[in-house]
């Protein structure tokens, strides 16, 4: 084998792990029931859940700041349907596809929109919400545009969101993918992955680690509540740290 045929080879053996790393979509089950798992879930916080994941090195998984919530939310968890749209001119076959991915949407699902950093348009208004809502969608997180406030906040449907703007779709944007691994910030989200939203922000769970971070993130839970209950107690700084109490 010559060295040009050996690093032609070696480079396309490379390319071959990194397209698994990055567009493997974990089919990953669970020892308890989906609905059971996201019920724990919210029962927590992103925070509590965040730490967790540092536990398993994983430090880039909280989406960007710049994303925040309409309301300030309790944790609502889904199962992360995933949508790329990007500023186009294009409007021919924009609404068919569009109606493809509702069709394909389901229940449970929390919607995660990576609009190529769009800031024209908005993604998601009153009729998505609508939608979203009758086909028990849990939340929806845009990376970009909402409008129609007032009907998503009288649906009571949780959004999180960039910003608002009366400027449609339409001629603006183009949706190009749904259900397919996506980025935002410094943060891969591929479908099936576990999203919790709440008061900070949201945060996304690999499918495949999803059941033990859960179950650590609960002991964690209840370890703070030994921690809150020494600290009301007026135990010193000292005693609390002795005992593996942290602030």
């Amino acid at each position: 084998m010559s060295i040009d045929q050996y690093k032609k080879e070696v480079g396309m053996m490379n390319l071959e792990r990194l397209i698994e790393e990055r567009q493997s979509i974990s089919k990953a089950t669970f020892p308890i029931a989906e609905k059971e798992l996201l019920s724990r879930f919210e029962k927590l916080y992103t925070g509590a859940v965040n730490d967790v994941m540092r536990e398993f090195c994983l430090l880039c998984q909280a989406l960007p700041g710049r994303v925040k919530p309409l309301r300030e939310y309790r944790t609502v968890a889904g199962f992360a349907f995933t949508v790329k749209s990007s500023p186009n001119v294009k409007i021919k076959g924009e609404m068919e596809f569009r109606s493809q991915m509702l069709d394909d949407m389901y229940e449970d699902a929390f919607v995660v929109w990576d609009t190529s950093r769009d800031q024209k348009a908005t993604l998601w208004g009153g009729v998505m919400t609508a939608t979203a809502k009758m086909k028990k969608l849990k939340a929806a997180c845009i990376d970009g545009g909402i409008r129609d406030t007032h009907q998503i906040l009288e649906a009571e449907f949780p959004i999180f969101y960039e910003y608002r703007i009366s400027n449609g779709s339409l001629g603006r944007c183009l949706i190009t993918h749904y259900q397919i691994p996506i980025q935002i910030g410094d943060v891969i989200i591929k479908p099936g992955d576990v999203v919790l939203g709440d008061i900070d922000g949201v945060l996304v769970v690999p499918r495949d680690i999803a059941y033990d971070v859960l179950i650590r993130a609960e002991e964690i839970k209840e370890n703070e509540k030994k921690i809150f209950g020494w600290v009301q107690e007026g135990q010193s700084i000292k005693d609390i740290s002795d005992k593996g109490g942290y602030f």
